[in-house]
């Protein structure tokens, strides 16, 4: 609802109305995080008014800045500003319907470009991390098509949060180590936290720990426009990346709670909003918004059109070649052939038939696709040469080579997941990055907002099961194969030898919309699949990979390393008498997307089914059901050689052919 004011158009009014629609927002819904909004509204109205370069109208403009409000918790600011500064799916009908069922506010931003939402973020120190991905493939997509396609800034609204949680020392020492100088964090510095003062917490220096990390900190007056104006000036002409400490008053404006813990994270009050609008001279009703300051902001909003339309001439007037590869890379199309070549290169792993790690074969076929998708690009979380994620001939990026393709991010496993969904988020690159599949817990927060954005991130996560072995059971994944399957809209594939990973691959390829694990071993397997076909078999998410010799009496289901055990227990059973198939069973979120006819088949109600793998039994009882048998981990590992890890579990051939004939009684 608009309404009319007599009152000139000035940077408060700006503000306030941001101020205006948060509390009211939060007071409607009874729920909400009003302090926020209300504290960086000054900081925020600089930025949207005078800086950013956006154009509400061309949401997915490549060249835009970009803003990624990691104190998701202050999301009103966010959703005033889409509705402001004119974003259509952005109304003031959706700001009304804050944190309802079906809206574009939900509680968190949630990824919506339309809306001027660029990441999910809420899980304090994400949105900081993912950012620091954005601002990396600013920085080599600069560095391949030029200043003219490529040239623009990542912003960042931090909370003390933010900067408290462990990611946020990980990606900002990543960020300043390679001096991603395009990068500017505008910390919200209200010194409040939901318990109370950051004093309670906390007494470090931030100054000391950013310049000690290759920063340029700097100060401004979260509430003097002048001031926060003059900082961003400051941090754009900088060569290393920026943080500036904006001190603001959370929840400015309310005559009781201003600089607060109560004005966090619970609504005021109708009385404290009534004072709050006396405070900030803002005599109009819930959600009006005065003629004269929303032309103001849909001004300002209009400001990239022109910006817009001069990046546009210049992608018309570039090399047709270039022009095409820049946007292929953006829209994620790989060039005719990386099908073929990596066709190929599973003709040839079958051909080899070697017993090799799946790290190691993984390696083999990346080496394929590196040449063939030249946008692929990957890292690891140290650990390189153990899970093999580097292939030969790939160079490394560093601050003075932003053309290399493999990315060193030290043992900081949060931060790389993090920076991976930042480069995905951004555009431009196929990134996968790599660690041991045990550290996956530190990669959580971040893969689980992979998986809630729809972001195709590819996960490289070696050494999968106790085969670990020597390293015992700190480093021997049982409970992480449950943990990754329960999580929705994750592809969790585990391949059972050479040719396996070179489908996996392909699966991971092919994925638009969800993110995918690839689950490798630590030790040589022998190869199971004996003859090439270009089918991807692993596609389906199951596939019978041994038939019964005669009428099938069991069917073994398994996955990765264990597929060979399974076999090898085939082989004992059918000597004996006992006709037994051995199905692999790569992913099941596939297979449970596959018709009920093929799943009947595979799953064959009329044999006694039995699951192998060495990991926790958790999930298995939906395939074998109630009178089936699994094997695998109900307790940690132990340390030992794999070999004898695995008969200490009771996971070998001869092992599993035996509880299987206890089961059926001969």
């Amino acid at each position: 609802m608009a309404s009319t004011s007599t009152h000139e158009v000035t940077h408060t009014r700006m503000a306030n109305v941001i101020r205006a629609l948060s509390m009211d927002a939060v007071q409607k819904v009874n729920s909400g995080h009003p302090g926020l909004p209300m504290g960086a509204a000054d900081i925020a109205t600089v930025l949207f008014t005078r800086f950013l370069k956006f154009d509400p109208q061309n949401p997915e403009w490549p060249d835009r800045d970009r803003f990624v409000m990691s104190a998701g918790h202050g999301s009103m600011l966010m959703y005033s500003l889409g509705y402001l500064s004119g974003y259509p799916a952005m109304s003031l009908d959706e700001v009304k319907r804050f944190r309802r069922i079906g809206g574009k506010t939900p509680g968190h931003p949630e990824l919506d470009l339309a809306a001027g939402v660029e990441a999910t973020t809420g899980p304090l120190g994400q949105g900081l991390g993912m950012a620091v991905g954005m601002a990396l493939a600013e920085r080599m997509l600069r560095e391949k098509f030029g200043a003219g396609l490529v040239d623009h800034h990542t912003y960042v609204l931090a909370s003390d949060g933010d900067l408290m949680e462990g990611i946020s020392y990980e990606a900002t020492a990543f960020a300043g180590h390679l001096g991603l100088d395009r990068l500017i964090v505008l910390f919200d510095d209200n010194q409040i936290t939901i318990d109370g003062p950051t004093s309670l917490a906390t007494s470090e220096d931030q100054e000391v720990r950013f310049k000690g990390i290759g920063w340029q900190f700097l100060r401004a007056d979260g509430h003097d426009p002048e001031s926060i104006a003059a900082a961003i000036e400051q941090a754009k002409q900088s060569d290393q990346p920026s943080i500036i400490a904006c001190r603001t008053t959370i929840g400015f404006g309310a005559p009781t709670r201003a600089g607060k813990a109560a004005a966090h994270g619970m609504p005021l009050g109708e009385e404290e909003i009534a004072g709050a609008r006396k405070n900030l001279d803002w005599p109009h009703g819930p959600f009006e918004v005065p003629e004269d300051i929303l032309a103001a902001w849909r001004q300002a909003g209009g400001r990239g059109g022109a910006d817009f339309a001069a990046w546009q001439k210049r992608l018309n007037a570039a090399d047709g070649a270039v022009r095409a590869e820049f946007q292929d890379w953006l829209a994620r199309k790989p060039p005719e052939g990386w099908e073929a070549a990596l066709r190929a290169r599973k003709k040839e792993l079958c051909a080899a038939q070697a017993a090799e790690p799946t790290r190691m074969s993984s390696k083999k076929v990346v080496e394929t696709l590196v040449p063939a998708i030249p946008n692929l690009v990957g890292g690891s979380g140290d650990l390189t040469p153990s899970n093999l994620s580097r292939p030969d001939g790939i160079d490394t990026l560093d601050r003075d080579n932003f053309d290399g393709r493999y990315i060193h991010y030290g043992i900081r496993e949060h931060a790389m997941a993090a920076i991976t969904n930042g480069l995905v988020l951004h555009g431009g690159y196929v990134p996968y990055c790599a660690t041991f599949l045990c550290f996956s817990d530190y990669c959580r927060p971040a893969l689980r907002l992979s998986a809630l954005m729809r972001q195709p991130v590819i996960y490289l996560l070696t050494h999968d099961t106790i085969t670990m072995g020597p390293d015992g059971p700190t480093h021997q994944s049982v409970e992480h194969f449950a943990t990754l399957r329960a999580t929705p809209n994750f592809l969790f594939c585990r391949p059972a030898d050479a040719v396996e990973v070179a489908e996996c691959w392909e699966i991971a390829l092919r994925t638009e919309t969800q993110p995918v694990g690839l689950v490798m071993t630590r030790e040589g397997v022998p190869p199971v699949r004996k003859e090439h076909t270009d089918e991807n078999l692993s596609a389906r998410g199951a596939y019978v990979l041994a038939e019964a010799e005669g009428t099938a009496r069991v069917t073994i289901l398994a996955t990765g390393s264990e597929v060979w055990v399974a076999l090898g227990a085939r082989d004992i059973l059918h000597a004996e008498g006992v006709p037994t198939r051995v199905v692999s069973m790569p992913c099941w979120e596939l297979f449970e997307r596959q018709p009920e006819d093929y799943r009947d088949m595979i799953l064959d109600e009329s044999t006694l089914k039995v699951s192998v793998e060495a990991a926790t039994v958790l999930g298995w009882d939906r395939y074998v059901g109630p009178d089936g048998v699994i094997i695998g981990m109900t307790t940690f590992g132990e340390s030992g050689m794999p070999d004898e890890v695995m008969e200490h579990f009771g996971i070998t051939p001869k092992q599993v052919a035996a509880t299987i004939k206890a089961r059926l009684g001969s």
